[in-house]
């Protein structure tokens, strides 16, 4: 999967949620609703940027935790800042009950990140150099 790219989605599509937010909201939610919003965009940004962190570590070891660390992030971003964007846009309540499954898997991202990480920096070489890109 092209996670360079698919960072760069999520980055400009938090952004994107960030600004519909603090412009096109404003007036249209309540505070409670507009603050749900606003943790989903902050958390599609936090986990654009751990895909730029895939990115980067798949260029040098593609496939295996890595490959497993940037799905869980997309599989997180979907579920769990999809099912906040829903929730605060509908007022829908059962949408929220889907957000502890994004938050799981966003977490076994970061812990296949990790394992990804070790293992390149462990076989990057005598100093554990990271990858160029």
């Amino acid at each position: 999967m092209p996670w360079l790219r698919t960072a760069a989605v999520n980055g400009f599509l938090a952004v994107a949620g960030g600004a519909f937010a603090a412009h096109g909201l404003k007036s249209a939610l309540d505070a409670d609703m507009l603050a749900i919003f606003e943790t989903a965009a902050r958390y599609q940004m936090y986990h654009a940027l751990a895909l730029l962190a895939v990115a980067w570590l798949a260029a040098a070891r593609p496939g295996g935790a890595i490959g497993w660390s940037g799905r869980l992030f997309l599989a997180g971003i979907v579920l769990f800042s999809g099912s906040l964007y829903a929730h605060a846009l509908t007022g829908a309540r059962v949408l929220a009950l889907i957000t502890p499954i994004g938050g799981a898997a966003l977490l076994a991202g970061w812990v296949c990140l990790f394992a990804a990480a070790r293992g390149t920096f462990q076989s990057g070489g005598a100093q554990g150099t990271p990858p160029a890109l």
